[in-house]
């Protein structure tokens, strides 16, 4: 069963800002799919829960394992939803 995907505006505002910085967005299209097919990501991905301020949201790395590109999100399994809350390099999410 595929998850259900929202954005919260400020993920958009993010999306911009990563595609003036000339990021691959399409990495990002990517990511997306395979988490609403699936419901998780490669280890490619990096894919992990997170502590303090973004306690229990799941990140990843979106250009690689050494990137500093990342995804936040929500995701609750019993509802089938992902919830996009941010984008960015790890200082723009701080």
């Amino acid at each position: 069963m595929k998850y259900t995907i929202r954005n919260t505006k400020k993920f958009d505002k993010d999306l911009i800002k990563c595609n003036k910085r000339g990021l691959p967005i399409k990495k990002i299209y990517e990511a997306l799919t395979i988490l609403q097919e699936t419901g998780s990501l490669p280890d490619e991905y990096r894919p992990h829960k997170l502590h303090g301020k973004y306690e229990g949201l799941w990140e990843c790395h979106l250009n690689g394992r050494n990137s500093d590109w990342v995804m936040i999100w929500d995701q609750n399994d019993f509802e089938l939803t992902l919830l996009m809350l941010r984008t960015g390099s790890h200082s723009d999410l701080l």
